[in-house]
């Protein structure tokens, strides 16, 4: 068998043979291998994909959860803090009324006072007349000669007597 170009078809099928034992050694020695590791490296960044996903829906969950929290905490801070204002302004008006109840007790004592001083003052004029008059009626017992309501005038004036008669 003459082929032309000096063709040797045996060699043609050991250089085949031979590429089919090497692609199949590469394929399981090589090719396989790094196959099922890329498929592992694959599946394992999808699992991490899938836990990175899984703690961020935990984290909206937490902040979802913080959030209504911090709404309810402020609900309450701000009824405390009402009740509290009211507090202070039931507080006050109790005070206010006290001070009132006290204010009108001070009046009222001091009204007291005002009038037992009146009194006081009232019966020492009265006293004080009493003697004003013993005195003039005695006085005017011991200057016969004039008339009587011209000394008393003269001593209410302040004792001095009238020398124009």
């Amino acid at each position: 068998m003459n082929v032309p170009l000096n063709i040797d078809w045996q060699q043609i099928l050991l250089h085949w043979l031979n590429l089919a034992i090497l692609t199949g050694g590469l394929y399981f020695l090589l090719f396989k291998p790094v196959k099922a590791f890329m498929e592992k490296r694959e599946a394992h960044y999808k699992e991490l994909d899938r836990q990175a996903d899984q703690k961020l829906e935990e984290a909206r969950q937490v902040q979802e959860e913080y959030q209504s929290k911090m709404a309810a905490m402020e609900e309450e801070l701000r009824q405390t803090r009402i009740q509290s204002q009211q507090a202070v302004q039931k507080s006050v008006e109790e005070q206010l009324a006290q001070a009132k109840l006290q204010a009108e007790e001070i009046i009222k004592d001091a009204r007291i006072a005002a009038d037992h001083s009146r009194e006081k003052a009232i019966k020492d004029s009265q006293r004080e007349l009493k003697k004003l008059a013993a005195e003039a009626a005695e006085k005017l017992a011991f200057h016969p000669g004039e008339d009587p309501f011209d000394q008393f005038l003269n001593l209410a004036e302040g004792g001095k007597a009238h020398e124009s008669r």
